[in-house]
């Protein structure tokens, strides 16, 4: 698998701004995506970002009811000691508050966390929503950020399990991506067939997932499904052309 063209991974700083902007003119519509049930929503930055990258998803997911929760532990660096040790006690904190599982949005490395929780907390996690994550070895070499990524293996915990080949979970996946993805090559971020996952994909860049307003509405509609009431995702009419479902098609 090659890595994402140059072109693609230089103009991500341009496209994400314009995806930024775009979603700013589009606040007012807010009102109209599904409201939410006020469950808490955990939301996991993607690598080097931390929650000030995720704070305009938050701040959607809150007006739309949710109790939408960063994840308080600076920069995300990689697997390092204190994400290892933090990520499982952050979840069991949460889930302990409110009583019940709690759904998990993550953006990139972020997504890969939240798959790793999933897998050994099902229990704990009700959706979980990935956005440009990827789940497949090759994204190892392949990914524009992997020379940083190895480059702080020093301060990772050492051998820590990361990506999971996009495994079948126990509870519902959304993946997320975009092909003129810029830092991942998409088709690492494809997870296997099961009946509650789904790959899903969007027209933007990387670096612009979490504000997209596409993402934002598949984030929100996700969220909004009933508890054991997951079904895939249909889009609306006047998003057919900038969200594809079709497995033919995404693949």
């Amino acid at each position: 698998m090659r890595r994402p063209p140059l072109a693609a991974a230089i103009s991500e700083p341009i496209r994400a701004s314009g995806e930024y902007a775009t979603s700013w003119g589009l606040m007012p519509l807010t009102r109209l995506l599904p409201d939410g049930d006020g469950h808490t929503v955990l939301v996991l930055p993607g690598f080097t970002a931390s929650d000030v990258s995720t704070r305009p998803l938050r701040r959607m997911l809150a007006a739309l009811g949710y109790d939408a929760h960063g994840w308080g532990l600076g920069r995300n660096m990689g697997p390092t000691e204190a994400v290892v040790a933090e990520l499982p006690t952050l979840l069991d904190r949460l889930v302990q508050t409110s009583g019940a599982p709690v759904s998990i949005v993550g953006w990139s490395l972020g997504g890969v966390y939240a798959r790793f929780l999933t897998g050994r907390r099902p229990e704990s996690v009700r959706v979980v929503v990935t956005l440009g994550t990827p789940v497949h070895d090759e994204a190892r070499s392949s990914s524009n950020a992997s020379r940083l990524f190895n480059a702080l293996r020093a301060i990772h915990v050492p051998n820590h399990p990361m990506l999971d080949g996009g495994s079948p979970l126990a509870r519902p996946v959304t993946a997320v991506h975009t092909r003129t993805d810029g830092i991942v090559h998409w088709r690492s971020c494809i997870v296997q067939d099961a009946p509650n996952a789904e790959n899903l994909r969007v027209r933007g860049s990387h670096s612009g997932l979490g504000f997209n307003p596409a993402a934002s509405y598949i984030v929100a509609d996700r969220l909004a499904l009933p508890v054991g009431g997951w079904a895939p995702f249909e889009a609306p009419a006047p998003y057919r052309r900038i969200i594809t479902g079709d497995p033919k098609r995404v693949l």
